[in-house]
């Protein structure tokens, strides 16, 4: 069997696609920038949200709750993406696949009644 030696030149399509990317992106921002309206109105520069006028400061705090539920969502979704190549392959694994995602269920599922017994989920 003949090994595969790889050369600088091979990289050579990958440094230029990364060039018309990098060049792209920074071309689009130079030339927006350069024929875009340059009106500045106080309306333009005001602060806005959804439509929402804004009213108050700012840099007020927010509950930690939102961003605590925000995390767990990520969490429990990369999770759940785990099960994809588990679900494609689940046969060529056997017993052993199964019993590794049970093993995985299991550790996700204690790591939910963890998160419901500590109250992170609840708004009150």
């Amino acid at each position: 069997m003949e090994q595969a030696n790889s050369m600088p030149i091979d990289y050579l399509p990958i440094f230029i696609q990364l060039l018309v990317a990098v060049g792209f992106g920074v071309s689009t921002i130079i030339i927006t920038h350069l024929i875009g309206p340059k009106v500045r109105t106080e309306n333009k520069l005001g602060a806005f949200e959804s439509g929402i006028e804004v009213v108050g400061n700012a840099r007020q705090p927010f509950s930690i709750k939102y961003f605590l539920v925000a995390i767990l969502f990520v969490i429990f979704d990369v999770e759940v993406i785990f099960m994809y190549p588990w679900a494609v392959n689940f046969r060529d694994m056997g017993l052993q696949g199964l019993i590794e995602m049970f093993i995985f269920m299991g550790l996700l599922l204690l790591g939910f009644i963890y998160v419901i017994k500590k109250k992170a989920l609840s708004w009150d």
